[in-house]
């Protein structure tokens, strides 16, 4: 072999030694960029658009997230007690009734009674204010994550019961 055949060879080997190294790379560097997101702490988080929700408050704000069929909403409201159901103590456990919104609407409620202080005195009739985040559903919308968040992943809600806030 000559001598310029010998470059070639070399600068080929050159050049494929390094677009593997880039290849394998650059899946690592997007996984990595993946999982930094996870680990911001929520002071931080903030200001990252991927741990960003909109907030609406009030009743004709919900009533407009139930009309466009809008999810992942961080709600805060009032509503009376318009059904008491049965805690569901598959998994974490929640307390579950039904709201009556001042516009009509009704929301199930779904409390973490894993996380949060479960509402004894809760009746029929009785006013409850609320923060967490709504899920529509075709009979008006769930509202959970209505407590803190151990992890600090998710904004906070609470119930607020006859001056009592559960957190």
């Amino acid at each position: 072999m000559d001598k310029s055949t010998v470059m070639k060879v070399f600068q080929r080997l050159i050049t494929l030694s390094f677009l593997s190294v880039f290849l394998l790379l650059v899946p690592v560097v997007k996984v990595t960029g993946l999982l930094y997101m996870w680990t911001i702490p929520m002071a931080d988080a903030a200001t990252q658009d991927f741990f960003r929700r909109a907030e609406i408050k009030g009743d004709a704000e919900l009533m407009e997230a139930y009309r466009n069929g809008e999810s992942d909403l961080i709600v805060e409201g009032v509503g009376r007690v318009e059904r008491l159901l049965a805690d569901d103590l598959e998994g974490s456990r929640h307390q579950k009734f039904i709201l009556r919104l001042g516009s009509g609407q009704s929301l199930l409620i779904s409390h973490n009674i894993d996380v949060s202080s479960r509402i004894d005195t809760l009746r029929e009739g009785d006013e409850v204010r609320f923060r967490g985040e709504y899920e529509w559903n075709e009979r008006g919308g769930v509202v959970h994550w209505t407590h803190d968040d151990p992890k600090d992943w998710h904004a906070d809600g609470w119930l607020e019961h006859n001056g009592i806030r559960y957190e």
